[in-house]
């Protein structure tokens, strides 16, 4: 606070040395101007009336900022005066003028205003430097055309200046204006971000985390009777943990990093790991069934990683909520589109909005209440990010079915995109590690959170 009231009286201080400083200049000229006599020949000392004229003129100067136009008016009337008044009307003598006449151009509105004012300015004193009788000499014309051009010079300056700083006030705005875009556009991309991370994280650890828990629930399930096959889900159990472990590890790395890395990164799944999918699901005790309708392409990476994120995630579900032992994953290929559908018969446990908890099984108590997790809607959000559409819901004959629909570009496209796949992963992974780098911990939370 006493800083800011030390600021505002320094300004105060200086602006009334400045105005003090022009009013004096102001004023010495006219007295400088009063004691020219002869044509501007010789000098002598100021009249009286010089000093009345020079200290009316310049006692208006420091209100030229409150009210200019007025100050404009009162400083042209004086220059009028001179003449009546047996004194010299030259450019010295109009200083005042020209000094009001800079400031209203300064702070006209419009430039018509202050074109009219001035040159109104500049006619008055034009004619009133002009000798009505006897003949014109050429210093007669060079004192009116400067006594004229004076204050029409100091309105064209003034005027300038106005647009100059107006120019400026307007780039200094479009900079702001760019500079919260900026923040705007940053803050959006590192959400985005987060949300990416916190849907890779899910589809990670989810996975992993519910096959481990269907297989420490049949070891718990065989453990008295069944021995070997307690020892196998255990041994399938430490595999499944030890993926888990390895999946989180590389995740976490890829966060921690904060620039580009000589390692090239491993590349995103895809379809083409689907049979080591459904086996880790078939050793957890679900049966999984796989149909192809259609010659399979290629697909574009991000399509692929897609197709294979929500085929993950579906049969997760089915472990988790279905109470079944199979479950149906079926790929149809067209012309310009692949179509998923994952489906079990089930109970209807299941909401379609939300990955809800899971349904107890009778070896296990009821769990507690937990709020419902991200599994559909991130499998939502991954099929619109690649221009498709994903629909779940209960069968009307039983149980549940998660269908999606993925557009991927012609056969072109996805053979130059193919080439471009290490590539593009390793820079998705960079992005990853600039824009999330505080951010990442955070969303890395919200997905557990989700789990």
């Amino acid at each position: 606070m006493t800083t800011t009231a030390e600021g505002i009286t320094s300004r105060a201080r200086g602006t009334w040395w400045r105005e003090a400083a022009i009013a004096a200049a102001a004023f010495a000229l006219c007295l400088l101007g009063g004691a020219l006599q002869d044509g501007g020949n010789t000098l002598s000392p100021p009249p009286a009336a010089a000093y009345g004229l020079a200290a009316l003129s310049c006692a208006v100067l420091p209100l030229r900022h409150r009210t200019p136009l007025a100050a404009l008016a009162v400083t042209t009337a004086s220059g009028l005066l001179v003449r009546p008044l047996g004194l010299l009307l030259s450019p010295l003598a109009v200083a005042p003028a020209v000094v009001t006449a800079y400031s209203f151009a300064r702070t006209a509105r419009t430039e018509r205003r202050a074109a009219g004012a001035v040159s109104l300015t500049s006619a008055a004193l034009l004619a009133a430097s002009a000798p009505w009788f006897g003949d014109l000499s050429w210093q007669d014309a060079s004192r009116m055309g400067a006594v004229a051009a004076f204050p029409l010079v100091a309105g064209v300056l003034g005027r300038s200046v106005r647009n100059r700083r107006a120019y400026l006030d307007a780039v200094e705005e479009r900079a702001r204006r760019a500079e919260q875009g900026r923040e705007s556009e940053a803050r959006r991309r590192v959400a985005e971000e987060r949300v990416r991370i916190a849907r890779e994280l899910h589809d990670l650890v989810a996975h992993q985390i519910t096959l481990a828990n269907a297989q420490a629930t049949v070891a718990a399930h065989l453990f008295d009777t069944r021995p070997e096959q307690t020892r196998k889900s255990l041994r399938e159990l430490v595999e499944t943990t030890g993926h888990a472990l390895d999946e989180l590890r590389a995740t976490v790395g890829l966060l921690r990093q904060s620039g580009d890395t000589s390692t090239p990164a491993e590349p995103a799944p895809g379809l083409d790991r689907l049979p080591p999918l459904v086996e880790s699901f078939r050793r957890a005790g679900l049966e999984v069934s796989v149909h192809h309708e259609g010659t399979a392409r290629p697909l574009p990476p991000g399509v692929d990683l897609t197709a294979y994120r929500i085929v993950q995630e579906a049969l997760t579900n089915v472990t988790k909520h279905a109470g079944t032992g199979s479950a149906r994953v079926r790929l149809a290929w067209h012309r310009d589109r692949v179509t998923l559908t994952v489906a079990d018969d089930g109970g209807d446990t299941r909401r379609t909005t939300l990955t809800p908890t899971p349904t107890p099984t009778p070896t296990t108590s009821a769990p507690p209440s937990r709020p419902p997790g991200y599994g559909l809607i991130g499998m939502r959000e991954r099929a619109a990010a690649v221009g498709g559409h994903l629909s779940a819901g209960r069968r009307p004959e039983g149980g549940f079915l998660v269908s999606a629909h993925l557009p991927f570009p012609p056969a072109k496209a996805v053979r130059r995109t193919a080439d471009e796949t290490t590539a593009g992963t390793q820079a998705a992974g960079t992005r990853a590690a600039e824009a999330a780098a505080n951010e990442g911990r955070a969303g890395g939370a919200r997905a557990g959170e989700g789990l």
